[in-house]
């Protein structure tokens, strides 16, 4: 299986990267400065620069990509379909590292986390810019394409588990009655759809057990 990750030197993109090759499969890096991680291969290129002709050799593409600051949140949406584009009718599968702010909090899935009163107000424009992004992305039925949410508590640092317990459009809690998961852990996630493809143009959701 070949790999391509996007984005690859940002913290998400590494552990990504670290983890599919831990488990023997062939990653390529697709950055936009010298390669920073441990895949077999990288192409310097910057996202919105990149052609069909590139991703074309790949089974799947792993889209890493974030943006934090007001001038560039839209790139979320911009990013994605740029990508969606250039995969549209290919038997490429994307699989998008998502936000859990537009994870739902009820049955009816007309509420969701970034709506809740205890969600801080800072993040509000980031989960909104990737909400966006993911309701274009809904639209896109050319694209085999997997959206990948986080737990609510995202933890850069935080343990490699080896354990995950896998949900759909709705937060999840553990056992402990947390909503958290490590990079590392939802690292082992991303790289488990990528050789299952088991949800093809679907929202799935990850949570620490």
């Amino acid at each position: 299986m070949k790999i391509a990750v996007v984005c690859a030197n940002g913290k998400a993109g590494k552990r990504i990267v670290k983890e599919a090759v831990d488990r023997g499969l062939h990653v390529t890096a697709i950055v936009r400065e010298e390669n920073q991680n441990a895949a077999q291969e990288s192409l310097k290129k910057d996202l919105f620069d990149l052609t069909a002709a590139d991703l074309s050799e790949f089974d799947v593409v792993i889209d890493a990509f974030g943006a934090w600051t007001e001038e560039t949140l839209p790139q979320h949406s911009t990013s994605l379909k740029h990508l969606c584009d250039i995969l549209s009718g290919t038997k490429v599968r994307l699989l998008i590292v998502g936000g859990a702010g537009s994870l739902y909090v009820n049955p009816e899935h007309t509420i969701c986390v970034a709506d809740g009163p205890d969600f801080p107000d800072a993040f509000k424009p980031l989960a909104a810019a990737m909400a966006k992004a993911l309701s274009e992305l809904r639209q896109r039925e050319d694209v085999k394409w997997t959206y990948i949410s986080p737990a609510g508590d995202f933890q850069a640092e935080g343990a490699r588990t080896g354990r995950y317990i896998l949900g759909g459009e709705e937060l999840i809690l553990n056992a402990k009655g947390e909503s958290v998961i490590s990079y590392a852990d939802y690292a082992i996630a991303m790289i488990d759809e990528a050789v299952k493809g088991n949800h093809i143009r679907e929202r799935i959701s990850v949570v620490a057990e």
